[in-house]
């Protein structure tokens, strides 16, 4: 039985990137997320925030905090991947810019699939794999699918904007599915985990990105603020899990680290949208 969650965890896993990034590709719209890429500041802060502070903090969290090296391994992971499906809605919640939400969006994604396969096997000691084990499942699950729902979009904005709602409420169906399948398989583990500082690293690395993104895009208008604050504040768990779920007989505590991620996302995104929109009002 264990073994049957576990393979039903595992497609869920592959049709909730697939749909996310399919629906992505379909609603994007591609010529105001190219727009704002033009704006080379914010550009820079994103690479800088997503990718240079964030996976060095996790690294930093990791040293400075005892951590089993296995939950070690899902922080620096979790760490590496800006920008959740659902960052749109905080976005929204937010009254940010949904045009540099797409652009955050489009550059997390394409990004993502070329840093985390130089990265990883850089920065997370344990995890033997080569550029391919962990490029394979990103390239496929994150890049085909937004590519697919882009070009629908470029053939026919008719048949994308039908394709679209269908798409969604299949996916957020099975990220329902999903999150039940990581409590049938992993609640033991996630009791165990409380007493192992996984979640006071967490709370750590989400409360210091946020601050320190915010503060550091202090030159960048708050409506397109928001947006990079709030891309960092989630995470992209798809992608973390990815090169897990592509090795085998990894130790499931790195796994349950990044799922933790689930709830911390939430409430840090959520958190950090609301006070963004009262100050936007």
């Amino acid at each position: 039985m264990a073994d049957i969650l576990q393979i039903l965890l595992k497609l869920s896993l592959v049709i909730f990137m697939v749909g996310n990034l399919l629906e992505m590709g379909l609603r994007l719209n591609l010529r105001e997320a190219l727009g704002a890429l033009r704006n080379v500041r914010f550009v820079i802060l994103s690479v800088l925030c997503g990718f240079i502070l964030c996976p060095a903090l996790a690294y930093f969290l990791t040293k400075a905090i005892p951590l089993d090296p296995s939950y070690a391994i899902g922080m620096i992971l979790l760490g590496m991947v800006p920008c959740a499906p659902f960052l749109p809605m905080m976005v929204d919640k937010a009254r940010g810019d949904m045009a540099y939400a797409a652009a955050f969006m489009l550059l997390a994604s394409l990004l993502t699939v070329v840093y985390m396969p130089i990265a990883v096997p850089v920065m997370v000691k344990g995890l033997t794999a080569d550029a391919w084990i962990i490029a394979k499942p990103l390239l496929f699950f994150l890049i085909v699918p937004l590519a697919i729902g882009l070009a629908i979009q470029g053939i026919s904005a008719n048949v994308a904007a039908r394709l679209q709602p269908i798409v969604k409420k299949a996916t957020s169906i099975d990220t329902a599915l999903m999150l039940a399948l990581c409590v049938a398989v992993f609640g033991r583990d996630f009791i165990n985990a409380a007493g192992s500082y996984a979640f006071a690293t967490q709370i750590l690395f989400f409360s210091i990105a946020i601050a320190a993104t915010h503060g550091l895009s202090f030159s960048l208008p708050e409506a397109q603020r928001s947006v990079l604050t709030l891309g960092i504040s989630t995470r992209n768990l798809g992608a973390a899990l990815a090169p897990l779920f592509a090795i085998p007989d990894i130790d499931q505590r790195a796994i349950v680290m990044v799922v933790i991620g689930v709830p911390m996302q939430t409430a840090a995104s959520l958190l950090a949208a609301r006070w963004f929109g009262r100050r936007l009002r």
